[in-house]
């Protein structure tokens, strides 16, 4: 699908995102071993989450989603899923081949993760190397790294893992199969990554603390988890677009209703807040375990910032749209220590790069994120998505702020996180 973008001369609206992917796929996989039924409101219906549920009723979960986005779930217990049959297709998503890489290693059953040509080209070591360490026999393609998966689980020792590389999906996969072990699982981090997993697993019942630093413990449950039934917050990472494009565009004020504004998560906030964006939260308050809010954006003057350190996985999938914003910035902006892009659905340093260029954009790449000289109004060009939800939306908002008419090639990618993604911004742009 290819979609031509023309800018309009002002934005007013108000828009609701997607639910969050990141908390709709825990939603569906802690419940599924809890010892029970829950309801999960919002649910993101993106192709990602729908990949994890179809693995989970592979693996004898009951569950029923309708069009309203209403999850009913009903979960099999600790010991309660069945082998599957087949393989397991994760898709497009990364998130369901790591976590559930995790749950399965405690299985005492055969398993075979696989996806797409995009999640068979990205690297698995990470989580496959601590899973076998604590027992799991796994095997995969290039030396143990590359999808497909197989797993032979059960029969795991905790362990204590103090983690290279920062990454949410590898904690999880851990402290899942931490649930499984006998003794106790410990995992560091070499900075905190989103925690959604440790606030769901604790208000199920699970046997969870934390030590100094950003370190968790899990101990085996000798009972099944408890059901969480929950609203899904709003995805920041599907509010972002909303929240770039009313900074940057010259008259614009948007309000983005109820989105999860967990700490954690925050740092596209913080980032076009340290630009100088006219943003603010209002509205305050908690849905469930996780804290929520209405955000207001406005057009705003924009300057240089440096982001880096910790606030790097605080933004990791809403970099390409800072990169965006600092297009628009007085003097030079630095993104770094954010190697990890190179690893998404697309080498996301390289497709920002190319595709920001084409539209006369001052960027350049570093091996570890971008250098990008401002302010530059971008022109009009034919770009391409690279089948990357991200850069998908990235590029629209790119397209919105253009000169002429700007045309997405593979547009349709925001169905993996976002599928009524143009709607909205018909809704927003279209006066």
């Amino acid at each position: 699908m290819e979609q031509t973008i023309a800018p309009p001369a002002s934005i007013r609206g108000v828009v609701a995102p997607a639910g969050d992917k990141s908390i709709s796929h825990r939603a569906a996989i802690f419940n599924a071993i809890a010892g029970g039924e829950a309801t999960v409101e919002n649910f993101q219906q993106g192709a990602d989450c729908k990949a994890t549920l179809r693995c989970l009723r592979a693996l004898g979960v009951d569950w029923r989603l309708d069009e309203s986005g209403v999850l009913l779930i009903r979960g099999a217990g600790l010991g309660g899923l069945r082998e599957a049959t087949s393989v397991l297709n994760c898709g497009n998503s990364g998130t369901t081949i790591r976590i559930m890489s995790g749950l399965l290693a405690g299985q005492p059953c055969f398993s075979v993760l696989t996806g797409d040509a995009s999640i068979r080209d990205r690297p698995m070591a990470r989580v496959i190397k601590p899973l076998t360490s604590m027992g799991a026999r796994i095997s995969a393609r290039d030396r143990n790294n590359k999808a497909p998966i197989a797993i032979s689980g059960g029969d795991l020792t905790g362990i204590t893992y103090d983690m290279p590389v920062a990454s949410a999906q590898v904690k999880t996969a851990i402290l899942l199969a931490g649930l499984f072990a006998d003794g106790e699982t410990s995992v560091s981090e070499p900075t905190t990554t989103r925690d959604h997993t440790e606030r769901m697993l604790r208000a199920m019942g699970a046997d969870i603390s934390f030590g100094e630093g950003p370190r968790i413990t899990v101990r085996p449950s000798s009972h099944d988890l408890s059901p969480l039934s929950l609203r899904v917050p709003g995805d920041i990472s599907s509010a972002a677009p909303w929240l770039v494009l009313g900074a940057i565009h010259p008259d614009a004020e948007i309000r983005v209703t109820g989105v999860g504004v967990n700490p954690t998560r925050t740092g596209i906030v913080d980032a076009l807040q340290a630009m100088g964006a006219d943003i603010r939260l209002e509205e305050e308050r908690t849905w469930g375990a996780e804290p929520v809010a209405d955000v207001v954006v406005r057009s705003s003057k924009l300057q240089n910032t440096v982001v880096s350190g910790d606030l790097i996985p605080r933004s990791i999938d809403e970099l390409p749209l800072i990169a965006l914003a600092a297009c628009f910035a007085e003097g030079e902006t630095v993104i770094r220590d954010a190697g990890e892009l190179q690893f998404k659905e697309s080498d996301r340093i390289k497709t920002t790069v190319n595709e920001l260029k084409k539209m006369g954009a001052d960027i350049e790449a570093r091996p570890d994120g971008f250098v990008i000289r401002g302010p530059r109004r971008l022109k009009s060009a034919n770009v391409s998505s690279h089948r990357d939800h991200r850069i998908a939306m990235m590029l629209a908002v790119a397209g919105a702020v253009a000169q002429g008419e700007t045309a997405v090639r593979a547009a349709d990618a925001v169905a993996v996180s976002y599928p009524r993604f143009w709607q909205d911004y018909d809704k927003l742009t279209r006066r």
